[in-house]
């Protein structure tokens, strides 16, 4: 090639890259229309959320708080889903006035449903059923049954029954979307059987099943003549058994290396199975599931670190983990090492030495670009692992950019003079999470949209004022800020969850009484907008289905 060529080659290619960032909605419209963005629908995809996000940021675009509820049992939030009483009730958070999806009938304590994960089908994968490919609810109820409900229907799709000899109580990921583990609350023996003297050596029993079409993997019991006296919890997360011990030590086995070195015998979901003498099908009631990894030894270990209070992340590229030493007094100070040789990184003690009630918190940021987040009462900041100039073998830790509170007209003085001259020094000093001063309660992360959403309290009075405020994920900037309506007290627990166009407040008040607040993204122009702040907000009580919700 030419050195002629080559130039104009690399011109085209700036040229068509250049062309691609168009920042013009209108223009990404109708580029759309025209069929720009039909051969990849990852693409068109990329192209709608970021149309989504320029709206969602620009001036005249408002939340509105569309409809508020109240319930006497936790409520959940999960893609366009909000549930109610145990999962029962189903409502969209999508439709401007409440419709319900679906609401099973009451039933008794012991049916209650305990855990729940959204399933959502594989893409590229042939399917058994015509129900795998629409989104589905996996339960776990009071009385050992796994149940697969339709996720807008409440039909129920599977039905699997659980071991009987022993209460399970959780559903987590392994692999997201993949393999789901269902988990027992921790083993005890009976009353009458702990006073005869009997010992109990089983610990956890944790069932893993492979989704859609659900296929049972195993099912293994975490034994104390295995893994020792203390545990005090156990996970299966990204590949890896995880197991946690009172002395704040943390261990970690590779689940697939158990599962080929112990698996006794492979089943199949409703297959006919005789285990230890006793009959039955693989699922089915009375017999459940046969307890098949069945672990003899102790497994090759991997990892093991003490951390305070079995804190313990990995995340970032490279490897890296972060831990906070297991001594009380280092409460607040986080160590970030390599996982490769527990070498700590370059300026890997962060500590943001807060003088508050709430403790700061760190996590690896959950874009995957192995960044780490760092939140404290007044300051976000955003870290990230870069490799040390002539030192590729090890990293250092570099802040990327800092978000601060909003707190300018704080004036903390510890030396005032009074009108007549004489100065008065103050005993105390304010705490950084003073109610009075800006404080950072929730930072979350909008995936399909790039943004950091960042919830910031200041108590005005008797009341607490929060705003919810979006960032720029790459630099931190701030794009947009809502107002949340109602009152923020901050002795009560809160969640909020921004998702695409829509903002979810759940609040926790004492005797267990939960409301759920929900905003809506609506556009309108400056006009409108003064004329509906002049009028009176009308209130509509409606009833659906056995829900009272409160319109606007």
């Amino acid at each position: 090639m030419s050195p002629d060529s080559a130039a104009s080659s690399s011109s085209a290619t700036r040229l068509s890259s250049s062309a691609f960032k168009i920042h013009n909605v209108c223009r990404l419209l109708t580029r759309r229309s025209h069929g720009f963005y039909t051969k990849d629908a990852g693409v068109a995809h990329r192209k709608n959320m970021g149309i989504l996000r320029k709206l969602v940021c620009q001036e005249s675009t408002k939340f509105k708080n569309v409809w508020t509820t109240h319930s006497t049992s936790p409520i959940a939030y999960e893609r366009g889903r909000i549930y109610f009483d145990n999962y029962r009730c189903c409502v969209s958070s999508i439709a401007r006035e409440p419709r319900i999806f679906y609401q099973l009938p009451t039933c008794s304590k012991s049916e209650k449903i305990e855990d729940a994960l959204l399933l959502e089908c594989p893409l590229g994968e042939t399917l058994p059923s015509p129900s795998d490919y629409k989104s589905s609810l996996a339960v776990l109820t009071a009385h050992n049954w796994l149940l697969r409900l339709s996720a807008n229907s409440g039909e129920i799709l599977e039905k699997i029954y659980l071991p009987p000899y022993c209460k399970f109580r959780y559903l987590s990921w392994d692999t997201p979307q993949e393999i789901m583990v269902v988990k027992s609350a921790q083993h005890k023996l009976p009353a009458a059987a702990q006073q005869a003297g009997i010992q109990q050596s089983v610990l956890f029993f944790l069932a893993v099943f492979r989704v859609l079409p659900l296929k049972f993997i195993g099912m293994l019991e975490i034994n104390k003549e295995i893994f020792g006296n203390n545990v005090t919890d156990v996970a299966i997360s990204h590949g890896m058994l995880i197991v946690m011990y009172s002395v704040g030590l943390v261990r970690l086995y590779s689940f697939q290396s158990i599962s080929e070195q112990f698996t006794e015998q492979q089943f199949d979901l409703g297959c006919k199975c005789n285990w230890n003498g006793k009959v039955g099908i693989v699922g089915k009631y009375p017999f459940g599931l046969p307890c098949n990894i069945k672990i003899t030894d102790t497994p090759p270990l991997l990892f093991e670190v003490s951390s305070l209070e079995n804190s313990f992340q990995i995340g970032g590229y490279p490897w890296h983990y972060i831990i906070t030493p297991n001594k009380k007094k280092h409460k607040g100070v986080f160590h970030i090492c390599a996982l490769k040789d527990n070498a700590l990184a370059k300026n890997g003690i962060q500590d943001m030495n807060c003088c508050s009630l709430e403790p700061d918190w760190i996590y690896f940021h959950p874009d995957t670009s192995g960044k780490i987040i760092h939140v404290g009462p007044n300051l976000i900041k955003v870290l990230k692992l870069k490799e040390i100039e002539n030192n590729k073998y090890q990293q250092e830790i570099a802040e990327d950019f800092v978000i601060m509170a909003n707190r300018q007209n704080n004036v903390n003085n510890s030396v005032t003079v009074t009108a007549s001259g004489r100065v008065v020094k103050k005993r105390f000093n304010l705490l950084d999470d003073d109610p009075e001063q800006e404080t950072f309660k929730i930072v979350d992360y909008e995936d399909e949209l790039d943004l950091l959403s960042v919830v910031a309290v200041t108590q005005i009075g008797a009341d607490g004022k929060a705003h919810l405020d979006f960032h720029c994920n790459e630099h931190g900037i701030l794009l947009k800020s809502i107002p949340l309506v109602e009152s923020w007290d901050v002795t009560y627990n809160h969640e909020v969850y921004f998702d695409r166009d829509i903002v979810l407040h759940i609040e926790q008040k004492p005797n267990r009484i939960f409301i759920c607040y929900l905003y809506q993204m609506v556009c309108d122009s400056a006009e409108e907008d003064e004329h509906s702040s002049l009028e009176k907000v009308e209130r509509i009580f409606c009833k659906k289905g056995e829900r009272i919700f409160e319109c606007f």
